[in-house]
């Protein structure tokens, strides 16, 4: 599905080479946006998505004078000034972001069911955080002015459901997805009025992410549709809340059932 209103516009997208980012910033070309493609040391998968966007129809209605279609940028988005350089580069290269995507995450130490909190040291702890949470607050932060003056803008967290359940990892990445679910709802209610939207979606475990290397019967059992997500059926939903005005201060939950939600 196209969306008009997408074309020309500029996404960032952090960890853009891993699966969900990969997945989601070939959606989002398909819908005519230009990409900023983040990553970290995936230099090569980095440039493979940049020439399968830019070579391709999923280029089609992006092209915005000069600037390119898509290209990448490297960052360790542990370090703040590692986050500000990205930010100025994109700014240098492609110009100010219209859609920025914090989908970049580090899962530490799986410690699971029935680890031992000891078994995460506060050092762990302090990199999970500053990685998953912090240097997107600052990243949100540098990008939200330019946002403002255009009065349109759209800001997508990548949360988990580990956010509300404790998840599978540990005590210091789940606390790292909750943090994100408070700046969410700040960021909307503060900046609805300036055309800006912000949600997060919060996925369980998917495939091709790194985050598990098989589907073991422990957690599929847990999810009722009896399978792990797919990184193509996250980006849609990114996809869907970039491309609509009138969703926001919203934590979309895609876990395959195994969480109820409401208002």
């Amino acid at each position: 599905m196209a969306f008009p209103q997408l074309a020309g516009k500029l996404a960032l997208i952090t960890g853009a080479t891993g699966g969900i980012g990969k997945a989601t910033a070939l959606l989002l070309a398909k819908s005519g946006c230009r990409i900023a493609v983040h990553y970290h040391k995936a230099s090569s998968t980095a440039d493979d998505l940049v020439s399968q966007i830019s070579s391709s129809s999923l280029s089609n209605g992006a092209s915005n004078g000069h600037a390119p279609v898509a290209k990448a940028f490297q960052a360790d988005l542990s370090s703040y000034d590692q986050v500000r350089k990205l930010h100025a580069e994109v700014i240098k290269e492609m110009g100010e972001p219209d859609i920025l995507y914090n989908n970049t995450g580090i899962t530490g130490p799986i410690v699971g069911f029935g680890g031992d909190i000891k078994d995460v040291s506060i050092e762990v702890f302090e990199e999970t955080w500053r990685t998953n949470m912090a240097s997107h607050f600052l990243l949100t932060q540098l990008c939200l002015g330019s946002m403002e003056k255009k009065k349109w803008g759209r800001i997508v967290f990548c949360s988990s459901v580990a956010a509300s359940t404790g998840g599978v990892v540990g005590p210091h990445y789940a606390s790292s997805k909750s943090a994100m679910h408070g700046l969410v709802h700040w960021i909307a209610g503060r900046y609805a009025k300036s055309g800006i939207t912000c949600n997060a979606v919060a996925p369980a475990l998917i495939t091709d992410t790194g985050m598990v290397p098989d589907e073991p019967s422990h957690y599929t059992s847990k999810i009722p549709v009896g399978r792990l997500g797919k990184p193509a059926e996250i980006a849609q939903i990114v996809e869907m809340l970039v491309s609509n005005s009138y969703m926001t201060n919203k934590i979309i939950v895609a876990d395959g059932g195994w969480t109820a939600s409401a208002f």
